[in-house]
């Protein structure tokens, strides 16, 4: 089947997880549809921009904590990037690159997202 997009989105049905960095929102899909969100975010700050493209989620850690950052929880990480996560953060601050949500939200990401699942970002 080919791919295309989840309504509501700027994303293709072949996602599990949705960022849209242009408006702030992210969402959770299955099977081509929205099944959580969209959800409010932040993401990378100048300097630390939040890369676009398609990615899979390569690890998780529900009490991570930062090795770069001055110890920093991290709370629900989901990595899909590198170094870059969902994870619970500042709906207010901008990030290192990661993308913040709300305590709800990231609890909901960590537990539906798992490793190999396919996080797509777009600007």
């Amino acid at each position: 089947m080919k791919p295309r997009a989840v309504p509501g989105t700027p994303c293709l049905s072949t996602a599990d997880a949705c960022v849209d960095l242009s408006a702030n929102r992210a969402w959770l899909i299955s099977g081509g549809a929205v099944q959580y969100g969209p959800v409010a975010i932040t993401h990378g700050r100048v300097g630390y921009r939040t890369p676009p493209g398609t990615f899979k989620v390569s690890f998780k850690n529900i009490n991570h904590r930062s090795s770069i950052y001055d110890n920093a929880p991290m709370p629900y990480s989901v990595f899909f990037n590198g170094g870059i996560a969902f994870h619970q953060g500042s709906l207010r601050q901008l990030s290192h690159g990661c993308i913040h949500l709300s305590p709800a939200a990231a609890r909901k990401f960590f537990a539906n997202l798992r490793v190999g699942d396919v996080v797509q970002v777009a600007r």
